[in-house]
């Protein structure tokens, strides 16, 4: 991807989309996207990096954005977009999805599981069920869909501006 096409209109629009998307929906499903047990369905869209390094933009975006509403407060704002930024950044670099997917599960499990440690709750609990919902948002419905639905339709490839499977772009 070329640095020109990072600023153009319509990737800026899909990448302001994509964080609004993520933190519209996190913060609709909030009983169960933020805490110690939580299992943020938005989080299957941080595959979106797999497929297009300037998403990272997005995903941190969404993150901080719905963070800001979060009953945690800065401790969430600060670790949980520092979890998303370390799970996202390298994705695109990963040439396995399966693999890529399981970034976001170690970073939240540890990055998010030693906040809740600080907020006064069990670290290793926090870790685990924080990772667990990664596991379910990520590697199950995150993988499915992109797997089953995005790979197989070169259109929806091309909506989502991918540069990585089949090299075509917007």
């Amino acid at each position: 991807m070329r640095k020109n096409e990072i600023f153009n209109t319509v990737n800026l629009v899909r990448l302001a989309l994509v964080a609004a998307v993520y933190a519209v929906m996190t913060v609709l499903i909030a009983p169960v996207g933020y805490g110690a047990i939580q299992c943020r369905l938005t989080e299957a869209l941080v595959l979106l990096c797999f497929y297009r390094k300037d998403y990272c933009v997005s995903m941190i975006l969404g993150c901080f954005i719905a963070n800001l509403f979060s009953p945690f407060g800065i401790y969430d704002i600060i670790f949980g977009t520092l979890a998303t930024a370390a799970a996202v950044l390298p994705m695109y670099y990963i040439k396995n999805i399966y693999v890529a997917s399981l970034l976001p599960v170690i970073s939240n499990g540890l990055i998010v599981g030693f906040e809740f440690y600080l907020c006064g709750e069990p670290f290793w609990f926090s870790a685990a069920t924080v990772a667990l919902g990664e596991v379910i948002a990520v590697c199950v419905l995150g993988n499915l869909l992109f797997k089953l639905v995005f790979e197989r339709s070169s259109h929806l490839l091309y909506l989502i501006g991918n540069t990585k499977i089949g090299k075509k772009t917007v």
